[in-house]
């Protein structure tokens, strides 16, 4: 019980600093999810090292995760052209470089985790700037804390729907050899729960037409449950229930924000090539 209600508080703080986050304004948005990337790689890093898999500097790697997506957000706001990406590139060519110095045992692995932790968590946070600021007529970019917010909702509703109706109905696996508890049941319900929350975006947001609302909900489903399947395998590889203890009740980051790392690509997709086309 106490577990319970631990994880009901903890679940109503998270939520209400990301809400504030996203809808405060982009500076807010730039806080908060810096924050996130930063705690969330140095998890991923010191799940890496506590298996001794590799011997990774995460503060360095924390910090280059850090710099790409503050160069993505000044990009993406049009505050930077281009060349604002150069500092996050030194990184990594110094990354190499650096190979030659660290005398590690295994030079190779210890560079496929370092680029796994920045392609898996920091790339889809700097994709995140591109829904955060869409381009509009003119080609301005503007914040718009509206479809961040429903990328985060559908999720949300979506794991609470598929556990509720997986928990009164779940029979059938739907990944049994990564995810034991999920179930096709689970999925359906998730996917319903999402469906119908993208009604209320879509009367409160009129000029994206229902239809796309409900396309956005849909793949945000599809991609989140990928996305949480992924982080499952890992974990399962490195031999780990939870990714931390961040978060009391709920692990750690990573275990908050698994459904998002491929969500976030489906979204962006979805909005460049088919509702702007």
């Amino acid at each position: 019980m106490k577990n319970f209600i631990l994880r009901v508080l903890t679940g109503v703080i998270y939520v209400t600093l990301i809400v504030s986050g996203i809808v405060s304004n982009s500076y807010t948005f730039l806080s908060l999810f810096s924050v996130v990337v930063v705690f969330s790689l140095w998890e991923f890093y010191g799940l890496v090292n506590a298996q001794k898999r590799a011997r990774i500097n995460p503060w360095y790697n924390c910090f280059g995760g850090f710099l790409f997506f503050v160069s993505a957000y000044l990009y993406a706001s049009g505050v930077f052209p281009y060349y604002i990406f150069f500092p996050y590139l030194l990184y990594i060519v110094i990354v190499f470089i650096a190979e030659l110095y660290e005398k590690q045992q295994d030079p190779i692995t210890h560079m496929a985790y370092v680029f796994l932790g920045q392609c898996y968590i920091a790339l889809p946070f700097a994709v995140l700037n591109f829904i955060a600021f869409p381009t509009v007529e003119g080609g301005a970019s503007v914040y718009s804390p509206t479809l961040v917010l429903a990328l985060f909702v559908f999720l949300w509703v979506s794991d609470s729907g598929a556990y509720v109706v997986g928990m009164l109905f779940g029979k059938h696996r739907l990944f049994e050899r990564i995810s034991p508890k999920k179930s096709w049941e689970g999925f359906f319900g998730g996917l319903v729960f999402a469906i119908a929350s993208s009604f209320v975006f879509a009367h409160f947001e009129p000029q994206i037409p229902y239809y796309h609302w409900i396309g956005l909900s849909i793949v945000v489903v599809i991609f989140g449950v990928w996305g949480d399947l992924v982080e499952s395998l890992m974990k399962r590889t490195l031999e780990v229930k939870d990714s931390g203890k961040s978060i009391p009740g709920h692990g750690g980051f990573l275990d908050r924000f698994d459904s998002l790392l491929l969500a976030i690509y489906a979204f962006l997709f979805y909005i460049q090539f088919v509702i702007q086309n």
